[in-house]
């Protein structure tokens, strides 16, 4: 617990303390709410998962489905309207803003066919996505990846991509330090 809030105040300048993370941040609240939820989903306790984690997104305004893998020092950033599908992956010091989803674009109807496959993207190491960013469908990102705000992802993002635009263009190369809001020199001229 201590090198995941410690992770957060590396990223974050408005964070002042790490009593204030667990008291205040909402992103904190639902990866703890999340670790009892998955906790729950993998003993195939899915009603008491599901549960917590609506509980949790009554809280916080987060969702998370109990069966996504989450990673460590997953920050969840203001937080509100971010939506984590039921077969995504975050893997290790992901940042995620507010109104993010990481989706599916299959429609509801059939939803017998689609149990049991990959409907949701992964998230490599290191990867920001900025506010109200939109990666739908059983995509990947790479490691160090920069999600621009906004930006609309469909298809597969290279290692070290910084992506923006709907549908999302690769303008550049990301470098390996943290960039607020995926912002970048880069994607401010585009």
């Amino acid at each position: 617990m201590n090198k995941f809030l410690e992770s957060i105040i590396s990223r974050d300048p408005a964070a002042k303390s790490k009593l204030s993370l667990v008291l205040t941040y909402p992103g904190v609240k639902a990866v703890f709410f999340h670790r009892i939820a998955n906790f729950f989903s993998v003993a195939n306790f899915d009603l008491i998962a599901r549960i917590i984690s609506q509980f949790s997104r009554f809280l916080t305004g987060i969702e998370i489905h109990p069966n996504a893998k989450i990673g460590k020092n997953l920050f969840i950033d203001h937080g509100m309207g971010v939506v984590i599908g039921e077969t995504s992956e975050i893997e290790d010091n992901v940042t995620i803003y507010h109104m993010v989803t990481l989706g599916g674009i299959s429609p509801s109807i059939n939803s017998d066919n689609q149990r049991n496959i990959k409907r949701h993207p992964t998230l490599k190491e290191n990867v920001v996505v900025g506010s109200g960013a939109q990666i739908l469908g059983p995509v990947v990102v790479g490691k160090n990846s920069k999600i621009g705000a906004n930006a609309v992802v469909t298809n597969d993002v290279p290692e070290n991509a910084v992506m923006v635009g709907i549908p999302a263009k690769n303008i550049g190369t990301s470098t390996h330090e943290f960039k607020p809001y995926a912002v970048t020199e880069e994607s401010k001229e585009k």
